[in-house]
């Protein structure tokens, strides 16, 4: 099977919020298989930036529902959005 390449959106709980901090607990999150390549950082809006983290994961591991699932338990993460989506 091939793999999957999805840009997901994760809004940060709160402005002030350390994104470098919140970037590396995302990634100790993934799920088995999964893995980064890759985030960007959208301006929001009152000084609110979302990161756009590009994540990969296996075509058989159900899409990217384990992943938005690992970073929504994540501490300081508002919601998660699935942005684009594509095969490898």
């Amino acid at each position: 099977m091939g793999k999957v390449a999805a840009k997901l959106k994760v809004m940060p709980e709160d402005p002030d919020v350390d994104l470098d901090d919140l970037q590396e607990r995302l990634e100790q999150s993934l799920p088995e298989g999964a893995k980064i390549n890759g985030f960007e950082r959208d301006d929001v809006a009152f000084g609110l930036v979302a990161l756009l983290p590009t994540v990969i994961v296996p075509d058989e591991a159900g899409g990217t529902d384990t992943v938005e699932e690992a970073f929504a338990g994540v501490d300081g993460v508002e919601s998660v959005a699935v942005e684009n989506v594509g095969r490898l």
